[in-house]
């Protein structure tokens, strides 16, 4: 039960239809996603685990994002196709550098 009244209230991008390229864009970006989190866990002194144990810092998904559960695969992917959708829907454009 949530005790601090705090709703989540995320910009409706459900209308917004990305292109095929940015499709793309999300892949990669779901990618580099990963490779931060990894980063950061890692800088902290975690280590690759079969299972995630706080106490001693291990976790499975410290791996390749290749070698992830497609299930943790989609968490990065939503990221980063929310957030594509967000900068679409704010009026930004994306493109990519010749």
């Amino acid at each position: 039960m949530n005790t601090n009244n705090y709703i989540p209230q995320p910009i409706d991008t459900t209308a917004i239809e990305l292109p095929q390229e940015l499709m793309n864009l999300a892949e990669e970006m779901a990618k580099n996603v990963h490779e931060v989190w990894s980063a950061g866990r890692m800088a902290d002194g975690w280590t690759y685990g079969e299972k995630r144990d706080d106490a001693r810092k291990t976790h499975p998904c410290l791996v390749p994002y290749e070698e992830l559960p497609e299930s943790e695969k989609e968490y990065d992917r939503n990221t980063s196709i929310e957030t594509l959708k967000f900068i679409v829907n704010a009026g930004y454009q994306i493109q990519k550098k010749s």
